[in-house]
């Protein structure tokens, strides 16, 4: 059971967020500052830096989360089930079992656009994507019982990272010209299945088949 200190923490956090949010819809990334956000979620401006060591990450605090539940898949998956697999897998779930946190291609199309009008919100998502590749790559190692820098489970985590990366921006680009929920997300699980074909053919033979 998390503690009451620990509930405080997460709900200052989420407050933060919250308002950053709101006003970065409002004026953009770049017309908003520190104070403001401080000054919106009614807590001083070293609060906002307690909880959040950038700006960028108070409108992206939830990949954190996504990777979380990648890194899950993989270590929970089932008997028989590969690694690679089991993202596939958590590719569908996320979109036949919506997580509320993170509801695919349902009304999403405003946070992806305040990202694509952003270099700083662009260069910082990119960073995240480097570090959960890095990530990822020692988890598939650890879960294959294979050396913790070997180049397969680098190359399975870059393959799979870069094909949900343009199964994702592919099925927003394909909302935002036809406003249809159901074949954005028929497009992402379409080119997630494809990218892991790839990737199983290319790791063929390995432990994360």
């Amino acid at each position: 059971m998390v503690d009451r200190r620990t509930r405080k923490r997460l709900a200052t956090r989420r407050a933060i967020s919250d308002a950053a949010t709101r006003l970065i819809f409002d004026k953009g990334f770049d017309n908003v500052t520190i104070d403001e956000i401080a000054h919106a979620a009614d807590v001083g401006r070293m609060t906002v830096f307690n909880h959040f060591s950038r700006k960028e990450d108070l409108f992206l605090d939830r990949e954190q989360e996504i990777h979380d539940l990648a890194f899950d898949a993989v270590r929970t998956r089932s008997g028989g089930t590969s690694p690679i697999e089991a993202l596939r897998l958590l590719a569908h779930r996320l979109i036949e079992q919506p997580d509320p946190p993170f509801p695919l291609f349902d009304g999403t199309e405003r946070f992806v656009e305040t990202v694509l009008n952003s270099e700083a919100l662009k260069a910082r998502a990119r960073q995240m994507r480097d570090d959960f590749v890095r990530a990822l790559a020692v988890i598939l190692a650890e879960v294959a019982g294979r050396p913790e820098q070997e180049s397969d489970a680098a190359f399975a985590a870059a393959l799979l990272a870069a094909a949900w990366a343009s199964a994702f921006l592919q099925a927003h680009a394909l909302l935002l010209r036809s406003h249809d929920v159901a074949a954005a997300k028929r497009l992402f699980l379409d080119l997630v299945d494809r990218g892991t074909i790839g990737t199983k053919a290319a790791l063929s033979g390995t432990a994360y088949c």
